[in-house]
């Protein structure tokens, strides 16, 4: 029989090794190139401005009303209970009240965001986009349809 050395066996691995990685980057290359290709062909992209659509949502001036009722009585609530901590208890409360304040901001914004979401995948739907991005991401291209969105919104 042949004797290999153990660097020809560790030669001979490698090259196995690297022939199955190169076969598999091939394989893969093959794969999504065409996939970029077709996708690259058949589809619409879509932008809009989402500032200036959560600024226009009808919704907006009532959540901002609230939350800064909430922010005024989470102050009066805060000097009241804190006159007489000390210094790391009212660093603490502080926190709590802090933490309060972004649950209660993110209760009042979520239905806001999910009925934008929802128009904006409705409007897209409509017009045949299959990818909306967000204005300020894109350089070139897209057709905007920031006012549709608006007017889906207002009815």
């Amino acid at each position: 029989m042949v004797e290999l050395k153990k660097t020809h066996v560790k030669i001979v691995s490698i090259l196995v090794a690297l022939v199955f990685v190169g076969s598999v980057v091939a394989i893969a290359l093959t794969q999504s190139g065409a996939g970029i290709v077709s996708a690259a062909g058949s589809s619409n992209v879509g932008v809009v401005d989402y500032r200036q659509i959560m600024g226009q949502h009808p919704d907006l001036q009532n959540a901002n009303t609230q939350m800064q009722q909430a922010v005024t009585d989470a102050q009066k609530e805060f000097e009241e209970k804190s006159a007489n901590m000390n210094d790391e208890e009212k660093a603490n409360y502080y926190q709590q009240t802090q933490e309060r304040l972004q649950n209660k901001q993110k209760e009042l914004l979520d239905p806001i965001q999910k009925s934008v979401d929802d128009s904006v995948k409705s409007v897209a739907d409509a017009k045949g986009l299959s990818v909306v991005l967000d204005k300020s991401t894109v350089v070139y291209g897209g057709q905007d349809i920031t006012q549709d969105v608006i007017k889906k919104l207002s009815k």
